[in-house]
């Protein structure tokens, strides 16, 4: 075995390899950029060297070498899938953890990867592929494109016409070009309504290769896995059984070794099964397998990688219990689901709770790349952590995932907690009745309400009243007057505009405050309440109930988080202007940016005549893509971005004047 392995890769999966690298009393070299010098991966690494970028192979490599190391383990995204970083590293002498790189090859390539698999007898969707002029001429809608090079989802664009399909292909050439170095395209029959089950396999350099049973990947948005489940709910025995031979086979046919993943589109009514790709590292979504199986997937790499045999066969494997994953993406659904970002100001993450000896009742694992005080920004992938359950059973392991997500708490940065909590009570999903096309059916649903609730603005309304206020007598807000006490009117700035509570007296011994009624809209009730802190938590008490929220301050603006939801809140003077930078309407004709990020694309020209929703600009953040559109009829009077500019969110991409003006 090694004695020190390289983690080429940041965020939660370098920090859950070096748990494993510890549990076998392996050193851990951690590879950082300048701006995440002070990630979590690089606190916990026995060593850490920085590098230029994370897809710098030569500085990669080189750090490896320096450090000592034996062995370099990719994670996932990156250099993970890079048949030229696993050459370079058998070049330097260095074992790359993962497969060789003609197995790479031939899976990273999708045009390739079908044509191997099919030829194995594995069954693939209808498609048709570059170099020819097939994507151009498709006329089977609706229909996939997808980079033959890529994964994850990234780059796939569903086409429902063929007027689609010039802009769809373009868009799909630029992002394959970006996030995978190479603009090849394929185009698939886009199957309805489908299932997306994965099999897990391992294969050793001595010719055993086994499969692990499979995934249910089905809760997707826009191609982007958000929930995933162990064993699927829709896969029986016999089932299993084929689709794991399927995936063995596809793996057999190119030599493969090391952990790997076959993706197959499933028909939910008739069960038929296709091979989609094969995603050749560690899957995110690993650890539902882990749970149900009992392995640690990194030790059973890094053990193929030092050429040991596996340790067992496809007889030993036993699926126990259910496990379920749940993805935190640093983005706001309320906002469509835009990048968001800033500084973490607290933290809290879920724990197994306490059972007595013998079998837990329930598992709990947050594998997490997050720590207080760092910072999420838009340059990377806006995956923050993930929150992993077990239970015996697949409705107990529901249950458990809504609590965990609940315990979940990170203020400073806006998550996903809440619509992966109604994701995963949503009843088609409790009764197992998923296909990839569910999310965005149901999205309404799903969404979070506009603003924070009545509750968490009378609790702002109450911390803001109770801080201190200076060592002026008069400057105390307890109201106190001859005769009744006055009312204090607290305007809170929140990201859906302007909101006024009333407060009176003191909260830490005895105040009142005028919040909005549980009755009818626009009602106002009068209630005792207090508020008692202890450290970040707080305890605020209205009418007699007592909710219980974690907190943090920077500057003038207030987070308070709860059941795993977060709010912020600035407090608002009067003069202050009455809407928020974002909130500025259609009538204005500023073009502002919709999140943090990168201006990838200025699609028109200063002084140039647009038509209301034509596109102005492109903005990328966290290799998501965003076109900002003109808000009316008129003339570019103001264009002050180019391409490559970074932007803060809100700032004024473009300004729209009406031609008459």
């Amino acid at each position: 075995m090694f004695d020190r392995v390289l983690i080429a890769n940041r965020g939660e999966i370098a920090v859950r390899i070096i748990r494993t690298l510890r549990a076998l009393g392996i050193g851990s070299v951690a590879v950082h950029t300048a701006s995440d010098a002070d990630a979590r991966h690089v606190r916990e690494a026995d060593t850490a060297l920085q590098v230029p970028k994370y897809l710098d192979m030569e500085a990669i490599v080189a750090a490896a070498l320096a450090s000592g190391a034996q062995a370099v383990h990719p994670g996932y995204g990156f250099l993970a899938e890079n048949a030229a970083f696993a050459r370079r590293c058998a070049e330097a002498g260095l074992v790359f953890v993962g497969p060789p790189a003609a197995a790479i090859d031939a899976m990273g390539d999708k045009i390739r990867a079908k044509a191997t698999v099919s030829a194995a007898g594995v069954p693939v969707v209808p498609g048709g592929a570059e170099p020819d002029d097939a994507l151009e001429r498709w006329d089977d809608f609706p229909a996939l494109i997808k980079p033959s090079a890529g994964g994850g989802g990234k780059g796939m664009v569903l086409v429902r016409s063929a007027a689609e399909l010039p802009d769809a292909l373009e868009s799909a050439r630029r992002t394959a070009r970006a996030a995978f170095g190479d603009a090849t395209l394929l185009i698939e029959r886009y199957v309805e309504n489908p299932r997306h089950i994965e099999i897990q396999v391992l294969a050793d350099t001595h010719g055993n290769l086994v499969h692990l049973g499979e995934r249910e990947c089905s809760l997707q948005r826009r191609h982007q896995k958000i929930i995933e489940e162990a064993p699927s709910p829709f896969v029986d025995a016999a089932t299993r059984a084929r689709m794991g031979a399927a995936a063995v086979e596809a793996a057999r046919a190119v030599g493969y070794t090391g952990a790997g993943t076959v993706e197959f589109i499933v028909d939910g009514t008739t069960g038929a099964y296709h091979f989609m790709e094969m995603n050749t590292r560690l899957q995110v979504e690993h650890p539902v397998t882990e749970l149900v199986t009992g392995l640690d997937l990194v030790e059973l790499q890094l053990r193929v990688a030092a050429g040991e045999p596996l340790p067992f066969g496809q007889d030993d494997v036993r699926l126990d219990g259910h496990a379920i994953e749940a993805r935190v993406y640093a983005e706001d659904p309320a906002r469509g689901f835009l990048p968001s970002g800033g500084r973490v100001l607290a933290l809290r993450e879920p724990a197994s709770p306490g059972t007595p000896a013998g079998r837990p009742r329930e598992i709990v694992r947050v594998d997490s790349g997050l720590v207080e005080g760092g910072t999420v920004g838009s340059e990377f992938d806006p995956m923050l952590a993930k929150v992993v359950t077990w239970a015996p059973g697949r409705e107990e392991a529901y249950r458990a995932l809504d609590r965990a997500l609940a315990a979940t708490a990170v203020l400073g940065v806006v998550t996903n907690v809440p619509f992966l909590r109604a994701l995963a009570a949503h009843p088609a999903v409790r009764a197992g009745e998923l296909d990839t096309g569910l999310v965005e059916r149901v999205l309404p649903e799903l969404l979070p309400e506009a603003g924070p609730p009545a509750d968490a603005l009378a609790a702002a309304a109450l911390v803001f009243h109770a801080m201190p206020q200076g060592g002026d007598p008069w400057e105390v807000t307890d109201g106190w007057r001859v005769g009744e006490p006055a009312w204090t009117t607290w305007r809170l700035e929140t990201r859906d505009g302007v909101h006024a509570v009333r407060v009176r007296g003191l909260p830490e011994r005895s105040a009142e405050v005028l919040s909005e009624s549980a009755g009818e809209p626009g009602e106002e009730r009068q209630e005792p309440a207090s508020v008692r802190r202890s450290g970040a938590a707080l305890a605020v008490t209205i009418g007699g109930r007592t909710l219980h929220y974690l907190h943090a301050r920077t500057g003038d603006t207030l987070w308070l988080g709860r059941d795993g939801a977060s709010w912020s809140f600035t407090r608002h003077l009067i003069g202050d202007p009455g809407d928020r930078p974002g909130a500025a309407g259609a009538g204005d004709g500023v073009v502002r940016s919709p999140m943090p990020g990168t201006v990838l694309v200025v699609k028109a020209q200063l002084g140039e005549r647009v038509s209301e929703g034509q596109p102005l600009a492109i903005v990328e953040a966290m290799k998501m893509e965003h076109t900002v559109t003109a808000p009316r009829d008129g003339v570019v009077s103001e264009l002050p971005v180019q391409a490559g500019q970074p932007v803060e969110m809100d700032a004024v991409l473009a300004v729209v004047t009406p031609e008459e003006a």
